[in-house]
C-alpha cells in the first residue's frame, strides 16, 4: 500500500511537471507564431559589405512607419510586407547605389529557423519565425535583425506594450528560465516525434 501511494504521488508530481512544461512550450509557440522579424543579410563579412548592410537597415527603418502605417495585427503586417516588397527592394537598392555598391537586393517573406538572439533588453528564444528577409548580393555575410511585429524596431515601443507579464519576464530574464526552456525544447521534440510516428489517416 505504501509503494502504491508513493507511485501515485510520483505520478501526480510528474503530471504536474509535464503539464507545466507543456504549458510553457505552448507559450513559446504562441510567441513565435505572433512575431515577424526583419532579417537583413550582408553580401559577405567584408567591412564594406557590413557597412552597406547597416545603411540598408537605416533606410528601411526610416521608412518603416510610412510603409506599415495602419497595420495593427501580424496578418496585416505580413500582407503589407508582401504588397510593398518591391518598394522595400527599391529602398534597399537605393541605399546600395548611394554607397556605390553594384550588389542587387532580393526581398523574401519566409518562415525560417533562428537561434536564440538578444535584441536590446530582450532575448528572443530560438525556433521558427516568420521573417521579412532582405538579401544583399549573395547574402552570405553576418546579418542584422529586429522584431518588426510587435514593432520593437521602433525606439518608442517597448516589449511590455505587446507581451503579457510572464512572457515579458522570460524575454528579459531568460537565464532564470533555462530549465524550463530546456524542458520545453525536449517536450517539443518528443511531441514532434510522436506526431511524425502517428499512422497516416
Amino acid at each position: 500500500m505504501k509503494r502504491l501511494r508513493s507511485a501515485a504521488a510520483l505520478g501526480i508530481l510528474l503530471a504536474i511537471l509535464l503539464g507545466n512544461y507543456a504549458d510553457f512550450a505552448h507559450r513559446l509557440e504562441h510567441l513565435r507564431s505572433n512575431v515577424l522579424r526583419l532579417h537583413i543579410l550582408a553580401n559577405s563579412d567584408a567591412i564594406e559589405d557590413q557597412e552597406v548592410k547597416l545603411l540598408v537597415r537605416d533606410a528601411l527603418l526610416e521608412q518603416s512607419e510610412k510603409l506599415f502605417a495602419g497595420c495593427e495585427t501580424l496578418d496585416e503586417m505580413k500582407a503589407r510586407a508582401w504588397e510593398e516588397r518591391e518598394t522595400i527592394r527599391l529602398i534597399a537598392q537605393k541605399a546600395l547605389e548611394d554607397y556605390g555598391s553594384a550588389d542587387t537586393v532580393t526581398v523574401q517573406l519566409a518562415e525560417m529557423d533562428f537561434d536564440e538572439r538578444q535584441y536590446d533588453e530582450i532575448t528572443m528564444p530560438g525556433g521558427q519565425y516568420a521573417a521579412l528577409r532582405i538579401l544583399i548580393g549573395s547574402g552570405e555575410g553576418h546579418n542584422w535583425w529586429c522584431v518588426m511585429y510587435p514593432p520593437l524596431c521602433l525606439p518608442a515601443v517597448s516589449a511590455d506594450a505587446y507581451f503579457d507579464p510572464e512572457t515579458e519576464d522570460f524575454l528579459e530574464h531568460p537565464q532564470e528560465y533555462e530549465v524550463k526552456f530546456k524542458c520545453a525544447e525536449l517536450w517539443e521534440a518528443w511531441h514532434e516525434k510522436a506526431g511524425s510516428d502517428a499512422p497516416c489517416e
